[in-house]
């Protein structure tokens, strides 16, 4: 227990403060912590120089301020990707199908319009070749429900593709 003394000693005299700085940065705990310690782990692994104690505190904060960058790029960069992916409608049937069936692109947008409770059984029974039973285990819910559902979503998309 020896070797991790000096993480111990440098989690005691800086950690507070830190943590503290982080919470300014991100105005939440949770992500305060997270941050605080992925640092802490990033200096286990990778022990930060000797330094004179006011040299030393402002790397902590400097590492502890790139981290929070760091961390607030890759959310950003995944939070545009998801937007990004929200935005775009998954193909239900196969683009080169849609060439011999006009009827494809009013269906796929049909089956996108569905709820996600209906469009999940929808899939499930139809592309999975799943029965109720199968369904109703694999999302938790009863058999009865997963029926319901598909009638449900089979009416929505008969009503859809008959309207002009």
């Amino acid at each position: 227990m020896a070797e991790w003394e000096w993480l111990a000693r440098l989690y005691d005299a800086h950690a507070e403060a830190l943590y503290r700085f982080l919470l300014q940065l991100t105005r939440c705990e949770a992500t305060a912590r997270d941050l605080l310690q992925d640092l802490y782990v990033k200096w286990a692994r990778r022990p930060p120089p000797e330094l004179p104690p006011a040299e030393m505190r402002r790397y902590l904060i400097r590492s502890a301020y790139r981290q929070f960058i760091d961390s607030r790029r890759r959310w950003l960069v995944w939070h545009r990707k998801h937007e990004e992916a929200a935005h775009e409608l998954p193909l239900w049937f196969d683009p080169a199908a849609h060439t011999g069936h006009p009827h494809l692109p009013a269906l796929e947008a049909a089956l996108a319009a569905l709820p996600p409770e209906q469009r999940a059984i929808v899939h499930l029974k139809i592309w999975q070749d799943m029965t109720f039973a199968e369904i109703a285990t694999t999302l938790a819910i009863s058999p009865h429900t997963a029926a319901s559902r598909y009638r449900y979503a089979l009416d929505k998309l008969s009503t859809a593709l008959r309207s002009p």
